[in-house]
């Protein structure tokens, strides 16, 4: 997800918030190799290095390395689901770099995946990740977002899966209006989102387990955003 993928929220609004949101970037201690505290594997002096970047730079919470953290997670958990073979390491990669055109916007104007899978490279090849897998990093990071076609590749499917199904349940509506603040008033704008995402995400979803999961979560955010509504404008539309 990036200010110019969240559809039905006005760019400018994103924008602002993502502004706001990155200037505070407090100094966090450097990963040692082994299991970061989030349950991450740091297996490799590479995947310290990619970890400690998005978590000290990608500082947001609707898109940043917490996100990133689901997104792989999540898309382990959809692997073995489905039983896919995926690359363990191009899921790393892509799972924490998707996003980094939130932070790292490329001067010529494309989709933020496409931005991502640009300048990916780069950073990958200066931490020693293994250069026979880039291209799949940046397939998965092309069609990660859920409007996206990610194509066959298990490693990509399951990162586009795990990454849409973070648009739903509780925490896609913690991250939809973690959005709002000074530049957005009220409550509207990402409440309109996510009612759009219960009807444009679960059909889009392209794992079994992906699509178990998004139902469960496509129900909990009907019910949230229904007691939301009550709760705020007297059962009035927002």
């Amino acid at each position: 997800m990036s200010p110019s993928a969240c559809r039905g929220i006005p760019l400018s609004i994103l924008t602002g918030l993502l502004l706001a949101g990155v200037m505070i970037r407090p100094v966090m201690a450097v990963a040692a190799p082994g299991v970061a505290a989030a349950g991450v594997p740091l297996n490799a002096p590479w995947k310290v290095k990619i970890y400690d970047l998005a978590r000290d730079g990608f500082r947001h919470p609707a898109w940043g390395w917490q996100h990133s953290v689901r997104d792989y997670l999540m898309a382990l958990r959809l692997a073995r689901g489905d039983h896919l073979r995926i690359d363990r390491d191009a899921l790393f990669a892509a799972a924490f770099l998707h996003d980094m055109a939130a932070f790292r916007p490329c001067a010529q104007k494309m989709p933020h995946g496409d931005c991502a899978a640009l300048q990916s490279p780069a950073i990958l090849k200066s931490v020693g990740f293994p250069p026979e897998k880039i291209a799949i990093v940046q397939q998965a990071e092309r069609g990660h977002m859920y409007y996206a076609n990610p194509g066959k590749n298990p490693t990509a499917i399951v990162l586009h899966d795990a990454d849409s199904l973070d648009f739903l349940g509780d925490v896609g509506a913690a991250r939809m209006l973690s959005l709002t603040g000074a530049q957005a008033p009220s409550f509207s704008p990402a409440v309109k989102a996510l009612r759009g995402f219960l009807n444009s995400i679960p059909p889009r979803l392209i794992t079994q387990t992906a699509r178990r999961i998004g139902r469960e979560r496509a129900a909990e955010l009907e019910r949230f955003l229904d007691r939301l509504q009550r709760e705020t404008s007297g059962g009035r539309a927002m």
